[in-house]
């Protein structure tokens, strides 16, 4: 069946907004190296664009809730996002670039996330896979990621801006079509948002997620430096994320047949386990060519718990505060958690190379997982005892 025009637009704004992403996430790492950063100060200029995340995105979600549009909050950051590149770009010292970071992320960071939020409305309201929906961000980071490795081997690193302010142009073009879903007329208030925040059962959540989104967070943020370090050209690095993001975007794409199989905090569990495998055997590479054999459990490892964690999310905040509530978990495993991978990476990297780093992603795989099984043991059990208690 073929998606109405607002899902296919809503499909469309997804793949360019991505493709940013893909960019700015995959190469600027490399760029900076390019321009003379060292391994220390990389780490801390990689971690100002999660810690403007942090603000950012509960500010736009909870924006976005109190006028009742995505839409509109879309417009303003993509532009912004726009306008930010173009002068971050114009920099050539560190600090320059440490305050451009910040404000890029400032408006990069709800392009993505409040793109996100908007497909899950759309796909309850129109009775269609969100995952099918969520998948077009996917392909459009892996197909970017792709194409952009290959541009920025044939002209230079240094012409990085250009692809990014074009993917702009277009995700702004998209998202002037899109359609708000307007799903309650309840007012929304700051004291709601902090409220919100302060849920015991979403704040322990959120809290345990951190161990495995760290983990997948600081990949995000070295694994271009540890291709390039391995020998390996930019185009291979587009090539590992469009092997990782392809997969990435099947499991989304075959979500109605598998999510149903076990409950969400199961799925959680198996794809913390399948990423402690995941860094173990990437830390153990020699060549940058094996890092692509196992970029390709990206999709299952991502896939599987993004899905999973939001719609855990969804059951646990209320209806109007939907777009607060997902910005809140995005900002938790882009945010919170790529500041500290990027911050302890790079001393990791300093001090005992790229390689030692993926082994301890590995181990706090682990302990994210052992969190997960305890979550799931305390809410079955409150849910166990409030049904005997009822009974009685």
């Amino acid at each position: 069946m073929i998606p109405n025009r607002s899902v296919l637009r809503l499909m469309a704004y997804l793949f360019f907004a991505y493709s940013i992403m893909t960019i700015v996430i995959s190469y600027i790492p490399v760029y900076f190296r390019y321009q003379g950063v060292t391994a220390k100060d990389l780490g801390i200029l990689l971690a100002v664009g999660p810690l403007a995340s942090i603000f950012a995105q509960p500010f736009w979600g909870y924006m976005s809730d109190k006028f009742k549009t995505i839409k509109r909050v879309l417009l303003i950051v993509v532009t912004g996002t726009f306008v930010s590149t173009f002068v971050l770009f114009q920099m050539n010292h560190l600090a320059g670039y440490t305050i451009m970071m910040f404000v890029l992320f400032l408006f990069l960071a709800p392009v993505t996330a409040l793109g996100d939020s908007l497909s899950q409305k759309t796909a309850l309201k129109h009775k269609v896979s969100f995952g099918r929906i969520r998948m077009w961000g996917s392909l459009g980071f892996a197909v970017v990621s792709l194409l952009a490795g290959y541009y920025l081997t044939f002209v230079g690193i240094q012409y990085i801006m250009y692809p990014i302010l074009f993917m702009a142009v277009v995700a702004f073009l998209f998202a002037t079509s899109l359609s708000d879903v307007k799903t309650t007329n309840k007012p929304v208030t700051i004291l709601h948002a902090v409220k919100l925040g302060a849920n015991p059962r979403l704040f322990i959540f959120l809290l345990i997620i951190v161990f495995v989104s760290v983990t997948h967070r600081t990949n995000d943020t070295y694994l271009g430096i540890f291709i390039t370090e391995l020998g390996g050209k930019e185009s291979l690095i587009g090539w590992a994320w469009f092997t990782g993001v392809v997969s990435e975007a099947i499991v989304f794409f075959a979500t109605a047949f598998w999510f149903r199989k076990f409950t969400p905090l199961t799925f959680l569990m198996i794809s913390a386990v399948l990423y402690s495998v995941r860094w173990y055997f990437m830390g153990a590479a020699t060549s940058p060519e094996t890092l692509l054999v196992f970029q390709a459990l990206h999709g299952v490892t991502f896939g599987i718990f993004y899905i999973a964690a939001f719609q855990i999310v969804s059951k646990l905040v209320p209806e109007e505060l939907q777009a607060t509530g997902h910005v809140l978990f995005i900002t938790t495993f882009f945010g919170i958690s790529g500041i500290i991978g990027a911050f302890v990476g790079g001393l990791v990297i300093q001090n005992a190379g790229v390689a030692q780093l993926y082994s301890y992603l590995g181990y706090l795989s682990i302990i994210g997982c052992v969190g997960l099984m305890i979550y799931k043991f305390l809410t079955e059990s409150r849910i166990s005892n409030t049904m005997e208690y009822s009974k009685t």
